[in-house]
């Protein structure tokens, strides 16, 4: 129905992920969690973000 421009709506979407995942396990890292374990995580979230906005386009 309207053009959407696919590539800013990715781009949103791994930014809205990385960020609402980063601000959690930034405060489990300020409680003693390891690091890279919350990289992990943020990551696990943007990736599935990306799976979810992928799906919703087609």
């Amino acid at each position: 129905m309207y053009n959407r421009n696919s590539r800013s709506d990715l781009i949103t979407a791994m930014v809205t992920a990385a960020v609402g995942a980063g601000i959690v396990t930034s405060f489990a890292v300020s409680q003693g969690q390891n690091p890279f374990v919350a990289l992990g995580i943020t990551g696990l979230a943007v990736a599935i973000a990306l799976l979810f906005e992928w799906g919703m386009r087609r």
